[in-house]
């Protein structure tokens, strides 16, 4: 049982639902869209996140493979040199170190190679945005694997 709702406090959560609809007619591709959404929500451990999109991303034609080897996606040649910047890029930006609050200078220059400023500024709140909806569902600790592709959008 979960501890609270979020679902119905609409009102409160629209900014992130805003954000969720602006980047999901952004220029990212929407099978990149869905591994950083994933490879965030698994760094996190949010349950309720990660079975609401790999069911979107499976419906929207990703493969298993990409999605069960995922968490090693360095080690494998699945992901294009693309999706490769955008895990990076996702991966830093979701685990800061305490210290040095900055991301590398090699790595930027790595996502700048594929993306251009738009594109780079919407993956980075698309990063921004999956952390935030990850810290809310595991907060309320909603009930897992009730999701239907598409139920939200």
């Amino acid at each position: 049982m979960s501890r609270f709702n979020a679902r119905k406090h609409q009102a409160s959560l629209q900014p992130l639902f805003a954000l969720s609809k602006q980047l999901h007619e952004s220029t990212l591709e929407p099978a990149l869209r869905h591994l950083v959404l994933m490879r965030v929500s698994q760094i996190n451990g949010c349950a309720w996140c990660l079975d609401m999109h790999s069911k979107d991303a499976r419906a929207a034609g990703e493969t298993e493979q990409r999605l069960h080897v995922l968490p090693a996606w360095r080690e494998t040649t699945f992901y294009s040199e693309r999706e490769r910047a955008a895990l990076a890029w996702a991966e830093a930006l979701t685990s800061l170190p305490a210290r040095d609050q900055s991301v590398p200078d090699a790595l930027y220059e790595q996502a700048r190679a594929q993306f251009d400023e738009q594109e780079l500024v919407d993956l980075t709140l698309l990063v921004t945005m999956i952390n935030s909806w990850n810290r809310i569902n595991i907060a309320a600790q909603p009930e897992v694997g009730d999701y239907r592709p598409g139920m939200l959008e």
